[in-house]
C-alpha cells in the first residue's frame, strides 16, 4: 500500500476526490507518524488527534457526496501562534501557560472552511523572535536532515517546527509566519517551499503579534504547488484587520508551470556579501542559469539601501514587540506569580513568563522608544524603511518581474552551536538575504535549489512585486523542476 504519508497536497487531494483513500485514512496515518516522530523531533508542542479525527470524518461525509472545499480532508500543522479555538495556543511561552483561546484566528477558519484538518499546534522560537527555533519554552526543534557525522541540526527559525513537521512528511503542509524571514529561512534549512506573500495578504486577526508592520502568515510545504493551493485558502479580505488588504485572492495554482520566457529577472548586486560561503554563490548561479535556460532575461540591478536593513530591521521589531508584548502582565490570563504589590506581580510575572531572547528585545524596543532616542533611533529606522522601500519600487519600474537572491548564508547548523549562542548579532545575520522583503512589505518564495558540500539543503529566494504571488510561483516551479526535491534520509 502507498505510504499515504508520502503523497503532496495536491497528490492526496486527488485520492481524495477520486474515493480511493478516505481523510480518516489519511489523518489516521498523519497521527501515527506524528506522535511517533515526536520524541525526536519535538515539532509538535500539542497533538490534536480526536479533533483531528472527528474533522476527517466529517470531510469523508462531505467528499462522499462529491462535495468540499479545495483543503478538504488534507492533514496540517498549525504553528502556535494562531489561535486555535479551544486548543492550546501559547506562541510556545511560559508567559501564556494554560491559554486556549475562545476564539479562531482568521487564517485558520479560512483553512477549516475550505476542509483542512488540524493534526496539532507547531513548535517555534517563542513568539516568533528566533532564527534557530532554539528559544521555544518547549525545547529546541530538530531538523530532519542532519550533518555527515550525525549531528543534529536546527531546522531555522521561528517556524522550526513548521518546517520540521512538512519535511519529515508528519504533516501536509502548515502553517508559518514570516516577521524577517521565519518562512523562507526555515524552509531553505530543511528543503522545503516557503512563500512569505505581501503584507495585507492574510489577515493577522487572531494570530499572536510580535511586529505588527511586518507579521505576515504563509504556508510551508514540500512543492511549489502546494504552497499555492494553501496560500489561496489562508488569504482572504477580512474587516477584523484593517491592514489586510480588500482584494480577490488569484487561482496561484494555475501559475505552476507556465513559461518565464521574456520575464526579467533582477540580481542584486548588494547581496553578494563579504565572506559569503563559495557555495552560496555556486548555487546562485545555478539558479540565475536555471532560469536563464528556460527564457528568462537576467539583469544586474541595484538595492543600494540594503547593507541598511538588518539594522534597521533590529530597531523597529523589538521596537513593536516591546508595545505588543506589554499586555502580557499576569492580570487577565496566562501565568501569574504572585508579589506583594501589583507592580511587583507584573516584575515577578514577566520575569518568569519570558525567555532571554525575548527579553533582550523587548528591552532594546524599550530603548529606542524611549524619550531622547526615539529620534534618533526609531524614526531613523523608520526612514531608511522607506528608502528600501524605494529601491525596490525602482527596480520594478525599470521592467524587473521578480529578483533572484540567496535564501540564507548558509546551510543549517548544529543545535547549541556556540558561536551563535555567544553572539546574538551572528544568530541574527541569518536573516540577511531575507529582512529586506519585509521591510519593504513584498511577497518573497523560497524554493529548494540544490544541495551543501554537506549535502544539506540550500534555497534560493524570489522577492516580487506587490500582491503578484502568482509570478513567484511561476519562476519558483521552474526552479523546482530544474533542481529537483529534496527529501532527508529517515532516522527518526
Amino acid at each position: 500500500m502507498t505510504d499515504l504519508t508520502a503523497l503532496t497536497i495536491s497528490q492526496a487531494r486527488k485520492k481524495l476526490r477520486a474515493k480511493e483513500i478516505t481523510s480518516t485514512e489519511l489523518t489516521s496515518a498523519y497521527l501515527e507518524a506524528a506522535n511517533a516522530a515526536n520524541g525526536s523531533l519535538n515539532a509538535y508542542v500539542a497533538m490534536t488527534d480526536d479533533l483531528a479525527l472527528e474533522q476527517a470524518k466529517t470531510s469523508d461525509a462531505k467528499l462522499a457526496q462529491g462535495e468540499g472545499g479545495d483543503l478538504e480532508g488534507i492533514p496540517l500543522g498549525i504553528k502556535d501562534l494562531f489561535a486555535t479555538k479551544g486548543v492550546h495556543t501559547q506562541a510556545c511561552s511560559h508567559i501564556l501557560d494554560g491559554f486556549e483561546p475562545r476564539y479562531e484566528s482568521t487564517v485558520t477558519r479560512n483553512l477549516f472552511d475550505d476542509g483542512a484538518v488540524m493534526i496539532g499546534k507547531l513548535n517555534m522560537d517563542e513568539f516568533a523572535m528566533g532564527s534557530s527555533n532554539e528559544t521555544s519554552y518547549y525545547g529546541a526543534v530538530t531538523n530532519p536532515w542532519r550533518g555527515g557525522d550525525g549531528t543534529k541540526l536546527v531546522p531555522g527559525g521561528s517556524s522550526g517546527g513548521s518546517a520540521s513537521a512538512v519535511a519529515a512528511h508528519i504533516c501536509a503542509g502548515a502553517t508559518a509566519t514570516d516577521t524577517g524571514g521565519s518562512i523562507r529561512q526555515p524552509a531553505a534549512f530543511t528543503g522545503t517551499v516557503g512563500i512569505k506573500p505581501t503584507y495585507g495578504r492574510c489577515s493577522r486577526w487572531g494570530t499572536v503579534a510580535f511586529a505588527s508592520s511586518l507579521d505576515q502568515a504563509g504556508p510551508i510545504t514540500r512543492d511549489v504547488r502546494d504552497a499555492a493551493i494553501m496560500l489561496k485558502s489562508m488569504a482572504a479580505p477580512d474587516a477584523k484587520d484593517t491592514t489586510c488588504a480588500d482584494l480577490p485572492v488569484p487561482d496561484y495554482e494555475a501559475s505552476i508551470g507556465k513559461s518565464v520566457k521574456g520575464m526579467k529577472i533582477g540580481i542584486p548586486k548588494e547581496y553578494r556579501l563579504e565572506g559569503m560561503p563559495e557555495e552560496i554563490e555556486q548555487l546562485w548561479q545555478k539558479g540565475i542559469a536555471m532560469l536563464k535556460d528556460a527564457g528568462a532575461e537576467i539583469v544586474d540591478i541595484s538595492l543600494p539601501h540594503t547593507k541598511y536593513a538588518l539594522p534597521a530591521y533590529y530597531i523597529v521589531a523589538p521596537a513593536e514587540a516591546s508595545s505588543n508584548l506589554a499586555r502580557y502582565d499576569g492580570v487577565k490570563y496566562g501565568l501569574r506569580v504572585d508579589g506583594n504589590s501589583i507592580d511587583e506581580m507584573y516584575e515577578n510575572t514577566r520575569a518568569a513568563g519570558f525567555g532571554e531572547e525575548v527579553k533582550r528585545r523587548i528591552m532594546i524596543g524599550t530603548y529606542v522608544l524611549s524619550a531622547g532616542f526615539y529620534d534618533a533611533y526609531y524614526i531613523r529606522a523608520q526612514k531608511v524603511r522607506t528608502l528600501i522601500k524605494q529601491d525596490f519600487e525602482t527596480a520594478f519600474a525599470q521592467g524587473v518581474d521578480t529578483i533572484l537572491t540567496p535564501a540564507t548564508p548558509s546551510a543549517a547548523f548544529a543545535i547549541g552551536d556556540k558561536e551563535m549562542a555567544s553572539d546574538p548579532v551572528k544568530m541574527y545575520l541569518n536573516d540577511v538575504f531575507t529582512v529586506t522583503v519585509n521591510m519593504a512589505g513584498l511577497p518573497g518564495i523560497s524554493v529548494p535549489a540544490g544541495l551543501s558540500d554537506a549535502g544539506l539543503p540550500l534555497g534560493l529566494q524570489l522577492i516580487g512585486r506587490p500582491f503578484e504571488e502568482g509570478t513567484l510561483f511561476q519562476a519558483a516551479s521552474v526552479i523546482e523542476k530544474a533542481a529537483g526535491t529534496f527529501t532527508p534520509e529517515k532516522w527518526w
